[in-house]
């Protein structure tokens, strides 16, 4: 799975990145993260009409992360949907949905994920990694979105409608499986354009997703990341007296 990542690139260099045409007014209020954690805002790209115009633009826009699907009671479902398993997203109807025509990048610079200790090893606790491109480069995280309407507010309440968004995952390579068995589904440049298209069919966006990902460089680091509270440049200071590699 994909329960943290970090993403801390100013919104310009994130806009130049992706040839945003809009940036939002509440992406300029989100701070960078070196902790984003579930039910957070996050940042993501999309491809949706103007409002005053109509035309199909590309925007940078705020989601809460975790999918909160339209039939939802309410939104703490949401919590349990951070993560869209790639070999079930036509198959989950919180999923398929969205898949059809609200696709999104979530632009990162890297995620984390906590290896498990052997069950005979002396040390118990979990050893966290980050995940990150060895060049420092950006990576875009396939994700989903969806709008959730809330019943409890007045029309012309802000508020009134949620956006959430979720992480689309696949098997890890075999290069990263010592550290945990998924990885968050990376999307190469060259397939951003198509990826975010609403005008891409579900058939043709999953053929998109059938790519190779990216190498990536595991770092272990420091349990600081452990806590949702502690965020900051800090986290990626490698563990000094890391877990051993396995055999």
């Amino acid at each position: 799975m994909c329960g943290r990542y970090a993403s801390f690139r100013e919104d310009q260099a994130l806009a130049d990145e992706f040839a945003i045409a809009t940036v939002a007014d509440d992406v300029r209020l989100l701070p960078p993260s070196w902790n984003v954690a579930p039910t957070d805002g996050v940042r993501m790209v999309v491809e949706r009409a103007d409002r005053e115009t109509g035309e199909i633009t590309r925007q940078l826009r705020v989601a809460r992360w975790g999918l909160v699907p339209s039939w939802a009671k309410d939104p703490s479902i949401g919590a349990r949907m951070i993560n869209a398993r790639v070999e079930t997203l036509t198959d989950k109807p919180a999923f398929a949905r969205p898949f059809a025509t609200r696709r999104a990048l979530l632009p990162a610079d890297g995620y984390y994920e906590w290896r498990k200790p052997a069950p005979d090893a002396a040390r118990t606790r979990k050893q966290p990694y980050f995940l990150h491109p060895a060049d420092g480069s950006l990576v875009a995280l396939a994700g989903l979105y969806e709008f959730w309407k809330d019943p409890t507010k007045d029309d012309d309440d802000p508020a009134h409608w949620l956006v959430s968004a979720t992480v689309i995952t696949r098997p890890a390579t075999p290069e990263l499986a010592f550290v945990h068995d998924r990885q968050p589904l990376m999307l190469p440049r060259e397939r951003w354009d198509a990826w975010l298209d609403p005008a891409v069919d579900a058939a043709g966006a999953r053929a998109l997703l059938d790519v190779e990902p990216p190498r990536l460089e595991p770092t272990p680091v420091r349990p600081l990341v452990n806590a949702v509270a502690n965020d900051g440049p800090e986290l990626l200071v490698p563990d000094p007296d890391p877990m051993p590699l396995p055999d």
